[in-house]
């Protein structure tokens, strides 16, 4: 990228079992087969088995930004759980939970209903017929490996399937699986300043 070039940001809507790399790894895809960029870098990874919002940028400093803990860009997520959460649940969630490495940041948690224009998973997650299942939105500002999922094991609720839904401004909105766009980069630098 030459001084002149403004930074390049894209946003995708990851399908379930693609991982946050562009080079494929036994069963799970590369970013190649979904993305027409290479000079791009993720910022902030989602798991081969989670979906939704995935930034790519081909600016280091934005990549920075935008996954860096340290700047409280709130990830938001969309999670359906085996169970139904209680408000003592949903209260520990919002204080913190402990884990095998420490406690979690507090978290922003709500039930909600399923997500309007929710896609259909493929493979679908297996559900119990004799255990309900809920759609949580959890918004976290840092990024544990696959900590959301054990935030929800760590209350007894299984997470079933994760869905990234928004990193700071960005939203996946009507955005479908397997698509991307462009993105205003420059609202990174308005969140930062939101967040000082």
């Amino acid at each position: 990228m030459t001084a002149a070039t403004a930074p390049l940001l894209i946003g995708l809507n990851k399908p379930y079992g693609v991982l946050s790399q562009f080079t494929p790894e036994g069963r799970w895809q590369g970013l190649k087969d979904w993305v027409p960029f290479r000079d791009v870098y993720v910022a902030g990874r989602l798991d081969a088995d989670s979906e939704g919002l995935l930034l790519l940028t081909n600016d280091g400093r934005l990549q920075a930004r935008i996954a860096d803990p340290r700047f409280k860009m709130e990830k938001t997520y969309w999670v359906q759980v085996e169970g139904e959460p209680d408000d003592a649940a949903l209260a520990a969630w919002s204080a913190g939970v402990q884990l095998n490495d420490g406690m979690t940041r507090p978290a922003r948690a709500v039930l909600i209903d399923a997500p309007p224009q929710l896609w259909q998973r493929d493979p679908p997650i297996r559900v119990r017929a004799s255990r309900p299942t809920s759609w949580l939105e959890l918004g976290i500002r840092e990024g544990r490996n696959r900590q959301v999922r054990r935030m929800t094991a760590a209350l007894g609720f299984p997470t079933l399937r994760l869905i990234r839904a928004a990193i700071g401004p960005y939203r996946l909105d009507t955005l479908m699986p397997g698509l991307w766009h462009e993105l205003d980069a420059s609202l990174v630098h308005s969140q930062a300043i939101r967040n000082a």
